[in-house]
């Protein structure tokens, strides 16, 4: 088990950043929040390039920054690599001899250039110049130049903000791959929830410059629902419902895919890509895309319909104007997550623990693959 123990501050003239929180860092570890929230300048305290922070770090049992005892460790001390939003790479240099500048850095290498440029999918550009990659392949061969140093832990900081969507979804499942094959823990920093929510085991929220969140990555999009709900003007996210389903069938002889939610099933559009049956998709759906039925849809072109409890009923406390609730169902143990007016919960008289039925289209399940 890899743990990060975070506990110091540090101030700027215009923004102060404060945090005293233990990441488990199995997997890989989300760090989500608006612009400014402190999401950067968390992973730059962490590798060293903080100068001015006061308190702690602690990773593994290892002190990287104790100012009590005036201690901080140089960034190349610390066995931590970060990989920024811009690639920087060495121009004038080919592939092959960007990553040999990082291996001579590792003293004890136990991985070689050629293993490396094959996990990244890079061989067939190992003799290319840097200058002529596109933004996805230089971003690939910042990761491979990262994971040449054997780092302990390895800092992710916005990797896809510059790519474009098929680039974004091939460098996001190689980073997954790269993290399972290697074990090697991950600290993701995005403003892309949708990415996170994809890759994530864990998921740690910012907001101005504090740590609001922090646990399992689907309990921890729920719980922004409800701060959603009472602070419109903070809002983080969409309300929506995040899932990890099994895979029933890939393709029901109808362009759907069918995943299995206990005894209840739930469509969405086959998807390109190799998947197999029984594999765990991650996948989410909008709480203003499902609508609530009391009697089970008939004749529909909605194709799915779940049975379940209402649990709870939220109303936006702050903004009177919204006119709106969030309903949380239960379907199958699974918790569902309803967007609707307050006149619609009215007509329809809904309580909690009554019956209902959700209904959506198989359109409205997404997941940021495809």
């Amino acid at each position: 088990m890899t743990i990060l123990s975070l506990d110091f501050s540090l101030s700027y003239q215009a923004f102060n950043f404060k945090i005293n929180q233990t990441l488990n860092l199995t997997g890989i570890t989300g760090v989500f929040g608006h612009s400014g929230s402190g999401k950067s300048t968390l992973l730059r305290a962490i590798a060293g390039l903080e100068k001015n922070i006061t308190g702690a770090i602690i990773f593994n049992d290892k002190t990287l920054t104790d100012t009590t005892k005036n201690l901080c460790q140089k960034p190349e001390q610390r066995n931590i690599s970060l990989v920024f939003q811009d690639s920087r790479l060495f121009t004038h240099l080919t592939v092959r001899d960007n990553l040999k500048y990082a291996a001579k850095r590792c003293t004890n290498s136990q991985l070689n250039i050629a293993d490396i440029l094959k996990l990244t999918e890079l061989e067939a550009l190992a003799d290319a110049n840097v200058v002529e990659l596109s933004s996805g392949q230089k971003q690939r061969v910042a990761l491979a130049r990262a994971l040449l140093t054997e780092p302990k832990l390895l800092l992710l900081d916005e990797p896809l903000s510059a790519l474009d969507q098929a680039s974004k979804t091939k460098l996001l499942s190689l980073i997954v791959k790269v993290q399972q094959q290697l074990s090697l823990p991950i600290l993701y920093v995005s403003h892309s929830l949708d990415e996170l929510q994809q890759v994530c085991d864990n998921l740690l929220i910012l907001s101005q410059g504090k740590a609001i969140n922090y646990g399992n990555i689907h309990y921890t999009i729920h719980q922004l629902n409800f701060m959603s709900a009472h602070l419109p003007s903070e809002r983080l996210i969409h309300q929506q419902t995040s899932l990890s389903l099994p895979i029933a069938s890939t393709d029901n002889g109808q362009g759907l895919m069918v995943l299995t939610l206990a005894e209840q099933k739930i469509l969405l559009p086959s998807l390109p890509g190799t998947f197999i049956k029984n594999q765990h998709l991650r996948c989410f759906i909008l709480a203003s895309d499902i609508s609530i039925c009391l009697s089970e849809p008939q004749n529909s072109t909605i194709v799915n319909h779940l049975s379940g409890n209402i649990n709870a009923i939220e109303s936006s406390t702050t903004d009177k104007a919204t006119h709106s609730v969030l309903i949380t169902v239960i379907c199958s143990g699974q918790e569902f997550f309803v967007h609707i007016s307050t006149f619609s919960q009215q007509k329809l008289a809904l309580c909690i623990n009554q019956q209902v039925y959700l209904q959506f289209k198989a359109g409205a399940v997404r997941t940021y693959l495809y």
